[in-house]
C-alpha cells in the first residue's frame, strides 16, 4: 500500500503546488505541525513561516503568509495569501516593504488599516527570516 496523500498549496494568485505528498511540516498557531496520510480530519489555521514537505527522499521548502489548512485522510488543501520558493525572494524589496509597514504604523491607521499594515509587516518579516536560508534545487 502507498502512503501518499494529495498535496494543494494554493496561493491567492496561483497554485504553488499540485501532487502527490509523503509528509508535512507547516506553522500553526502553537508551533510546527506534522502531517501524515490517513491523518484525523482537521481545519486550522496556518502562521506566516516555512512550510517543509516530502515528496518521495526530497524535500521541499516554501515560504507561506497566513491561511488556512484544511487536512483529509487522503488530501491537504493549504490556503494563503502568499506561498514562494525561498530562492525567489527579492530581499531589497522586502526590506523595503518593511520599512513601509514600520512607518504606515507609527501613523494612526483606521482598524482595517492597522490590519493590512499588519498582514504586510508579517509577509515581510517571514520572507527576510527564511530568503536565503535554504538552496533549493527544484522549482514548481
Amino acid at each position: 500500500m502507498v502512503n501518499k496523500f494529495k498535496l494543494d498549496l494554493i496561493a491567492s494568485d496561483h497554485v504553488f503546488f499540485s501532487g502527490e505528498c509523503d509528509e508535512l511540516v507547516f506553522p500553526g498557531l502553537d508551533g510546527y505541525i506534522g502531517v501524515l496520510p490517513n491523518h484525523q480530519p482537521t481545519i486550522t489555521c496556518i502562521s506566516a513561516g516555512e512550510i517543509r514537505f516530502r515528496v518521495g527522499d526530497e524535500w521541499h521548502n516554501a515560504i507561506v503568509s497566513d491561511g488556512f489548512v484544511e487536512i483529509m485522510p487522503k488530501f491537504v488543501n493549504i490556503l494563503a495569501d502568499s506561498i514562494e520558493n525561498p530562492e525567489d525572494i527579492d530581499i531589497k524589496r522586502a526590506e523595503a516593504a518593511k520599512e513601509r509597514a514600520e512607518e504606515r504604523l507609527r501613523q494612526k491607521l483606521s482598524i482595517k488599516q492597522y490590519y493590512h499594515t499588519q498582514a504586510a509587516l508579517s509577509r515581510a518579516m517571514t520572507r527576510l527570516k527564511f530568503s536565503g536560508r535554504h538552496n533549493i534545487s527544484s522549482k514548481f
